[in-house]
């Protein structure tokens, strides 16, 4: 025994110098693999003696898949790519045979210690079971053994929860660390930790759904009140917010890897419908003030179908859900800041309520094919439709100024799993086609009526009518191949290893502002006698147009995506396991390092005296390419490294933690730009009004002329010189690619209380993320001053912005610089819903510490910094948008042959960036800070739900079911004065509400309907 063991531990020790180097090739395709597989791992034991040769045999009790291993000389076994679902466990050593069942989830690596000849195994916690029998319910195994700080959304809980949208990823804020914000206008984002939610990933049975585009970090996420996936096709899903393992790419914050439905060999269907209206809700804040409520409603239905073609062999599965919302919109004055006297019948005519419609069908099928024991084959398909109206009130703009949003998706997946009895290769073939296609919903000139200060002062909006900006396409279209090979043969390790292949067309074309914007001065106009819109004589037009010569505007690159990691899950011993692994990744994106910069702007930079004087804070060549100065970020070298330590063997009490680097992406979107705006720049020119004059004979200054109107006119006033005043965007040649370093440690503990287990995990996070893109002026004074030189110290109000590229525009320059920090604290307990133990309690607690050199961020979005040259040196304020305190807790169960559940949503104010003039000597040095509005709760929500089943004695069950949200229609407000002042002069309004909006929903009674058979 001793020799054998000193053997494997020599060639534990090969595999893993060979793993470094050429053990890579063992997973022959390329690969892009974040298992959804779990795993069963122990020690067989016989008579109380380590059972090597053992037979450790699983058997899906729902579809006959099975896998089995023969454990090594030391009695360990490892069972891995086994779907999440229960399965029998039949274990066979000396002569001996044993049976249990367990339920896996996804994901999830359970360490089960089996024994034959009357001794117990250690089981995770669960329902009480024991070898003897086989039982008809089967304990669910809690993964404690992780150094990931993970937890799980269980079906029942997204059967069970209140929940209005559909949108799977809303249950994911059951989770510490995870926010599901739903905006004022019913958009919704996933987000975690300090970092906004471009650094998310999902992943759909293995497969990345990120977005290399947009924003939102996953492909249909960017402004949608649409789920990026039919909810009834999702089984069940894991969120880690931190120290994912190697397998884990093109993130930075949180990953949430989801399983999705398959056949069995029984025949099941299910059916829902629900709906609410403005009929079941009680009326918005600004509905309040207005007195009415406007019509509104929300309807969704679909299906679900799964079973066998071939029992044990063959299975389908197929869904639909459709969703049709139409949301309350009221068009209000864009502001105070006006003269009542001037705002005439025909404006207030605009005002009121409105409508803004959203449709989406998404469609879901699956075929399994177990072609043996050691061959599973998977064949899915998703299809997402959606059109949605955006851009119409809660504000100044009226219906015609709105957009109308195209945002498909068409993904393919073809996995196959072949395996052997101590390893298993995963392999997926993969297609996608994301779209998005915001269009003007009226083609002609946009107005703008402005309550207009002084002369080119561009004034408070009051109202935008006609057709608005919007005009985009913008996606990825490719194909991956991708593999993960995992080995168990060594005894006490589990080596994964991939290398990744993906090939991927990303488009963003885009021309802003498509239709002309005309700006009109209200109380010019009326002073002048004109008192119907379509006389208002504007004082100003922006205009887009093509450049001559430019053919086709749609900015393109075929990007190509290269990546490889090893992961080693050691079990040190019985009590201690180590995770280490390492990943290293990188993307070609030809469309930015090939691009060329146009030689007669670069002639223009080279010559504008401006950017070339000691103040000068950047070299203009670092901008300048010349199609083979670019390259890929190519050492993004990324450890990951983590541990467990099970106090008292028995999984009840363990220590975890770790430490790990991952990367994301930039996205194509910024990228694009440097492009775009090169190829559609837009223009300004002045109409020399009475109380607006331009210089005569300014390039930018002519007589007003109703032919402008039409916008082949517009084009002609350019035609001659086609670059001035057109906006240059340059981005950094060397630019790096997003990413953070993650730190945690924390304890996770099972508890008996009343005869039932709860788990707990406590944990301490620490996160810093780097190299997020900004955007910067790069204009600059004669000088070279950022700031007006003759006002010295001025840090405010005095940007070169008079001062542009000779011949062209503003310049516009882009580089890394974006960095956020994140201390947290994260409890969870949980009582788990079980047969034996019908009711289920999660409560999830997040203490943030978050703060960002982002200033001046409206958002969590925002990537443009105009009030200070670069950021560095830059101090770190408080991040906006992140509670310090955040309390998610849900109960559900069935009692009387109902269920019952509830959510309930606490959080302190969310911190909000403030202009600080108040704290200085002169309005020049003003500065941003951020401030957290008065009150204890910023945020709180309860929603509950009741449904009733019946069971018609048959195979067909139906329920009825109602939801109610925000039970005590609690008003959680978003508009807040964030000007604290000018110096000596306080004011008085500061941190105050000064708006109407409120997130989204007042208090709303929702009726579903199903059946289920």
């Amino acid at each position: 025994m001793k020799s054998t063991h000193r053997s494997t531990r020599r060639h534990n020790r090969t595999l893993l110098a060979c793993a470094l180097a050429s053990c890579m090739l063992l997973a022959a395709p390329q690969v892009l693999a974040q298992s959804t597989s779990a795993t069963i791992r122990g020690q067989v034991s016989a008579d109380s003696t380590p059972a090597g040769g053992a037979t450790v045999k699983a058997t899906n009790l729902a579809t006959g898949l099975t896998r089995s291993v023969q454990s090594s000389g030391s009695g360990s076994y490892s069972l891995g790519g086994l779907p999440p679902g229960t399965y029998r466990l039949d274990v066979t050593a000396n002569g001996q045979t044993n049976t249990q069942n367990i339920t896996l989830q996804v994901g999830q690596t359970a360490t089960l210690n089996l024994g034959v000849g009357g001794v117990a195994e250690t089981a995770p916690a669960g329902e009480a079971t024991t070898l003897e029998a086989v039982h008809v319910t089967a304990p669910l195994a809690v993964e404690t053994k992780t150094s990931e700080v993970a937890t799980y959304v269980s079906q029942k809980q997204i059967e069970a929860l209140p929940q209005a949208s559909r949108n799977f990823l809303a249950f994911a804020d059951t989770v510490p660390g995870m926010i599901f914000e739903t905006a004022a206008n019913g958009s919704s984002k996933l987000r975690s930790g300090a970092q906004n939610s471009n650094g998310i990933n999902v992943f759909i049975d293995g497969v990345g759904q990120k977005n290399y585009v947009l924003k939102g970090g996953v492909s249909g996420q960017d402004s949608s009140s649409g789920s990026p996936f039919p909810q009834l096709a999702i089984g069940e899903y894991k969120v880690i917010t931190s120290n994912y393992k190697a397998e884990y790419d093109q993130i930075s914050s949180a990953a949430v890897t989801a399983v999705t439905k398959s056949g069995t060999n029984e025949f099941s269907g299910d059916f829902f419908w629900d709906r609410t209206s403005d009929g079941w809700r009680d009326p918005t804040f600004s509905e309040e003030m207005r007195g009415s409520k406007v019509p509104s409603s929300e309807e969704q239905y679909g299906a679900a179908l799964g079973g066998p073609i071939i029992p044990d062999r063959l299975f389908f599965f197929a869904t639909y859900e459709r969703k049709e919302i139409n949301r309350p919109r009221e068009i209000r004055l864009g502001t105070n800041n006006f003269d009542p006297a001037y705002i005439t019948p025909e404006i207030l005519s605009y005002l009121g309520s409105a409508n803004a419609a959203f449709e989406q069908d998404n469609y879901f099928g699956k075929l399994t094919w177990q072609a043996s024991d050691d061959h599973l084959i998977e064949l899915s398909a998703k299809r997402r439709e959606e059109n949605e109206v955006t851009n119409v009130g809660d504000g100044p703009n009226v219906p015609s100024y709105g957009t109308r949003k195209a945002n498909d998706s068409t993904r393919v997946d073809l996995r196959w799993q072949w395996s052997g009895d101590t390893w298993l290769n995963d392999l997926h073939l993969t297609s996608e086609d994301d779209f998005w296609s915001p269009r003007p919903i009226t083609i002609g000139p946009g107005k703008s009526i402005r309550s207009t200060l002084s002369n080119f002062n561009d004034g408070d909006t009051l109202l935008n009518i006609g057709g608005g900006p919007d005009y985009q396409d913008k996606g990825q279209k490719g194909q991956s191949l991708q593999d993960d090979f995992t080995f168990t043969g060594f005894d006490s390790h589990t080596i994964k290893a991939g290398i990744k292949y993906k090939s991927v067309k990303i488009n963003a074309f885009e021309q802003q502002p498509y239709n002309p914007l005309f700006r009109y001065d209200l109380a010019e106009n009326i002073d002048d006698g004109r008192t119907a819109i379509a006389d208002f004589l504007p004082w100003r037009v922006e205009f887009g147009a093509p450049l001559p010569g430019v053919g086709d505007r749609d900015v393109e690159s075929r990007n190509k995506q290269y990546g490889i990691y090893i992961q080693d899950d050691w079990a040190v011993t019985e009590k201690l396991m180590l995770n280490l692994g390492v990943r290293y990744d990188f993307e070609k994106t030809p469309g930015f390092e090939n691009y060329v910069t146009d030689p007669t702007l670069v002639a223009a930079l080279r010559n504008w005296s401006n950017i070339h004087g000691p103040n000068v804070d950047y070299d203009i060549e670092d901008y300048i390419s010349n199609g083979s100065n670019r390259d890929a970020d190519k050492n993004n070298w990324a450890p990951r490294l983590g541990f467990s330590y099970d106090l008292f063997g028995d999984q009840r009490h363990v220590i975890f933690g770790g430490a790990g680097r991952s990367y994301d992406r930039n996205l194509f979107d910024y990228l694009a730009l440097e492009q775009s705006k090169s190829t559609f720049p837009r223009y300004t020119y002045f109409f020399g009004t009475t109380d607006h004059p331009c210089a005569a004979g300014a390039a930018n200054c002519v007589a007003w002329d109703p032919a402008y109107y039409d916008v082949a006119n517009l084009y002609s006033l350019v035609a001659a010189n086609p670059n001035l005043g057109s906006e240059v965007n340059m981005i950094k040649n060397d630019l790096e690619t997003p990413y953070s370093d993650q730190f945690s440690l924390g304890m996770r503990n099972t508890f008996t209380v009343w005869e039932h287990d709860w788990n707990t995990s406590a944990a301490i996070a620490h996160v810093r993320s780097y190299d997020g893109i900004v955007f910067s002026l790069g204009n600059r004074w004669p000088d070279g001053s950022f700031r007006d030189p003759a006002k010295p110290g001025a840090t405010w109000g005095s940007q070169p912005w008079g001062f542009p590229i000779p011949g062209y525009g503003t310049l516009i320059l882009a580089e890394n610089g974006i960095e956020t920090r994140l201390n947290q604290f994260l409890l969870s307990i949980e009582k788990p819903y079980t047969n034996s133990s019908p009711w289920g309690v999660t409560i999830a607690y997040t203490y943030s510490d978050a703060e960002e050199n982002r200033l001046n961020a409206a958002n969590s979005d925002e990537h443009y910094n105009f009030d200070y040259p670069n950021l560095d040196g830059l101090p770190f304020i408080t991040s906006v948008g992140i509670p310090k305190h955040r309390l998610v807790a849900t109960g559900f169960g069935d009692f009387w042959g109902m269920t019952f559940s509830s959510k309930l949503t606490l959080a302190s104010p969310n911190p909000k960036d403030s202009t600080n003039c108040y704290n200085t000597t002169s309005t020049d040095n003003c500065y941003f800070d951020s401030f957290i509005p008065d009150g204890t709760i910023g945020f709180k929500q309860l929603d509950v739900a009741l449904q009733k089943t019946w069971n018609t004695g048959t195979d067909l069950e139906f329920y009825v079911r109602g939801d109610v949200f925000n039970v005590f229609n609690w008003k959680n407000y978003t508009d807040y004065d964030t000007w604290r002042g000018v110096p000596g002069n306080a004011n008085p309004n500061f941190g105050n509400r000064n708006g109407v909006g409120t997130v989204w929903p007042p208090r709303m009674f929702k009726l579903s309907f199903g059946l289920h058979w």
